[in-house]
């Protein structure tokens, strides 16, 4: 299984951002996929989360409203569109799945927002 995640960036306040997180090694339609980040010197902290067919989205509070997950099972890709961004949304973003009780994750994809 590898997670392969891309698309962070210096962002200025206000700005927008892509995130993709490329997968293989497993049946990619099968499964959930969430997003996760780590701010420096806080836990790690889901951000959302999708089902296998799109049809359950979850968000945190935190970025309900500015923050949207979507995938394409023809592409095996997860992605999550990042609008409104705000300095506290300044994190490492990483990308997760789930399955047969083993948790997998991608190395991570840094976010920074600032001026």
């Amino acid at each position: 299984v590898q997670l392969v995640e891309s698309g962070g960036d210096l962002v200025q306040p206000g700005g927008s951002l892509r995130l993709s997180c490329a997968a293989s090694g497993f049946t990619f339609s099968r499964y959930g996929m969430s997003w996760y980040r780590q701010a420096p010197g806080k836990e790690r902290e889901l951000v959302a989360g999708i089902s296998n067919t799109s049809s359950n989205k979850n968000y945190a509070i935190s970025v309900k409203g500015r923050f949207s997950i979507s995938r394409d099972n023809t592409k095996n890709t997860v992605y999550l569109q990042m609008n409104s961004l705000k300095p506290e949304d300044t994190a490492v973003y990483y990308c997760r799945t789930w399955f047969l009780g083993v948790e997998y994750w991608g190395s991570g994809t840094l976010v920074t927002v600032s001026s």
